[in-house]
């Protein structure tokens, strides 16, 4: 029986031969993504886009200029019966280059103040791409840490129950138990092997997972340093952020945004009754060498410059219709905010709450693997001296193994509840994962 005091011996090697050399941790994985994740990069083709769409948006108020130049030539051929034939060539040329600046169009002014919107909302999607990217990555990368846990403390119960099976194989070889004593260890050594294989294989699929996201082959993230001690939630109060978050979650910034947009809309479709003026000027240059009635040649310089003064009088009621348009979108997009508000606001509690009771959690199963592990030292014991049956003690070594792999998955469900608490009020960013890649083995 003194095989038994070896299973957590078995545990802690087991742990060490998981972690391969040249392991990565999260913020290495983080980069590797933030280069090669298809939807963030999405995300950040779509800002670029809005600030090349913002300097269209700027073109309606700047002057614009062209040139025009036109050269012709003609070829009159003239036969006359008895007479020679005569031919003549005449051609003419000229240059024109005009420009203009509008001086007063209300509505190209709001139509570049809505560019720069756009730019602000790109901006405030690329933000929340990017923090979406963060959660997605520790996601996998937690998820992988969970799966390897699981087959580490499988295969640890599995030699636990081996050398369970082999106690009572001997003890009924020489009489002092029954065949049940072996048919049970059998039993349930054969379920381990089961949920040994269903570990392989999730663990398998989770890092399938973790390279399709990181754009890496065989990615091994570093497991957590033990013990862990998991950071205290900053500010304590639940309240305080919800408050973050009105000021700080993209979500609300695009919603404020949009409301501003609609606003502008409004605005804009108001100057639909109002006139506009348009400063001009053009210089043409002109020459010909002749023509078929004059053989004189003749080359002219004229200048103008001038004002265009439009006053829209009627437009079959358009414009009062396209006012009652915008006036309606910007009650969506008002209505729009404050939903995007409250769910913002319900998601932050919901996290905060949700990050309190894991560490609970981590506190009260750390009790218990305590516990689970005083329990099976103590069945083993009752075991070899008879008190107890050999059933009792493969249910001890099950309940401490799934124990550990519950405090094991509760540790970073709370670390990843961390993250998603910030995302849920917005204030994620890149440096958030110091704190937790500083709980990850050096």
């Amino acid at each position: 029986m003194k095989l038994f005091r070896h299973a957590p011996l078995v545990t802690a090697l087991s742990l060490a031969l998981s972690l391969p050399a040249g392991a990565q941790s999260l913020v290495d994985l983080y980069g590797a993504a933030r280069s090669f994740d298809a939807t963030y990069q999405s995300a950040k083709s779509q800002f670029e886009a809005a600030q090349a769409k913002a300097a269209q948006a700027r073109a309606g108020v700047l002057p614009s200029a062209g040139l025009v130049m036109d050269a012709s030539r003609t070829n009159l051929a003239n036969r006359v019966e008895g007479a020679p034939r005569t031919e003549s060539t005449y051609g003419a040329n000229s240059a024109s280059l005009s420009a203009s600046q509008p001086l007063y169009r209300p509505a190209n002014w709001i139509a570049l103040e809505q560019g720069k919107k756009g730019v602000d909302v790109a901006q405030a999607q690329l933000q929340a791409a990017e923090q979406d990217l963060i959660v997605r990555v520790s996601q996998a990368y937690f998820d992988v840490l969970a799966a390897q846990d699981s087959l580490t403390f499988v295969k640890a119960q599995k030699a636990a129950v081996a050398e369970q099976l082999a106690s009572a194989k001997r003890n009924f070889e020489v009489g002092t138990s029954t065949i049940t004593d072996t048919r049970e260890a059998q039993a349930r050594y054969d379920l381990v092997i089961a949920q040994e294989i269903a570990a392989e294989n999730d663990l398998r699929v989770k890092r399938i997972a973790l390279d399709q996201l990181v754009g890496k082959s065989d990615s091994q993230p570093k497991a957590l340093a033990l013990p862990v001690a998991l950071p205290a939630l900053q500010p304590g109060n639940v309240d305080d952020w919800v408050t973050q978050a009105q000021g700080a979650h993209p979500g609300i910034a695009q919603t404020k945004l949009a409301l501003e947009v609609a606003k502008l809309e409004t605005e804009k479709a108001k100057t639909g009754h109002r006139p506009t003026l348009d400063l001009y000027g053009n210089y043409k240059l002109s020459q010909n060498n002749g023509s078929a009635l004059s053989s004189t040649e003749s080359r002219s310089n004229a200048a103008t410059i001038g004002l265009t003064f439009s006053v829209p009088l009627f437009a079959g009621f358009a414009v009062q219709n396209r006012i009652k348009e915008t006036l309606a979108l910007e009650d969506k997009a008002s209505s729009d905010l404050d939903a995007t508000q409250r769910a913002v606001a319900q998601g932050t509690r919901t996290a905060f709450f949700g990050v309190l009771s894991g560490q609970g959690q981590v506190k009260a199963l750390e009790a218990a693997e305590a516990s689970s592990q005083s329990a099976l030292d103590a069945t083993k014991l009752g075991y070899q001296v008879g008190v107890r049956i050999n059933i009792d003690v493969l249910n001890s070594q099950s309940l401490l193994f799934q124990t550990k792999r519950d405090l094991a998955k509760a540790r970073y469900d709370v670390l990843l509840g961390g993250l998603k608490l910030r995302q849920a009020n917005g204030t994620l960013r890149a440096e958030d994962l110091g704190p937790v890649n500083a709980l990850l083995t050096q």
